[in-house]
């Protein structure tokens, strides 16, 4: 997969994180994103003809991450939808997303890496080709240490009353939010491209690494 050394710094209330510059972002309201979605692609492909064959391709996989992410209450949502030669574009997304969580008892959870990792279950590989997760906890430069999972996981489809899964590359990066008790920035980074999970894996972590408190 090809690296990007161009990016751009995206700006939410209380964070930041850079992400490539050929990434997408785009309103995930449900009563504008369509239009939203389908202007942007109409734009990127007069800019690069060479794309209009994946078009199709392009405003599905937005759409559908735009509805995932708004389901999930994130507050940002990068895709990127590259195409590098294939017959399908390679696609994936990173959203950004405040969450917490309470005992039984209505206290805030903890959100010491060390204690949000014990909560997190590893999940190793019977056979090959089976689901799996790995738990661990990273430095953040700048920021300090998270709790993370990454792996290969079946994640439910939301709204799915069948409750149907999807098979995905995931890393979800878990950093407490200064001064707001039982509150994490959870940093989330997927695709459905398996046999890239390695670069993803690479690629998620770079994007995390840049994730700044402000304000």
């Amino acid at each position: 997969m090809a690296r990007y050394p161009e990016t751009s710094t995206v700006e939410r209330d209380g964070f930041r994180i850079k992400v490539p510059e050929s990434w997408w972002e785009f309103d995930v309201r449900p009563e504008s994103r369509e239009d939203s979605i389908r202007r942007l692609v109409a734009e990127r492909v007069r800019r690069h003809p060479e794309l209009a064959p994946h078009r199709a391709a392009y405003v599905s996989f937005l759409q559908k991450a735009a509805a995932d992410a708004w389901r999930s209450g994130a507050l940002y949502c990068g895709c990127m939808a590259e195409n590098f030669g294939g017959s399908l574009p390679v696609t994936g997304s990173v959203t950004v997303s405040l969450v917490g969580g309470r005992t039984a008892a209505g206290d805030p959870l903890p959100t010491e890496p060390a204690a949000i990792a014990a909560r997190l279950a590893v999940k190793e590989a019977r056979k090959a080709g089976d689901s799996w997760r790995e738990v661990t906890t990273v430095d953040i430069p700048g920021v300090g240490p998270a709790a993370r999972t990454h792996g290969v996981e079946d994640v439910p489809v939301p709204g799915d009353a069948l409750g149907r899964t999807v098979r995905a590359v995931l890393m979800q990066t878990y950093i407490p939010v200064p001064g707001q008790e039982g509150k994490v920035a959870l940093v989330a980074g997927s695709s459905q491209v398996l046999d890239l999970a390695e670069s993803f894996f690479d690629l998620f972590d770079a994007v995390t690494s840049t994730f700044r408190f402000t304000g």
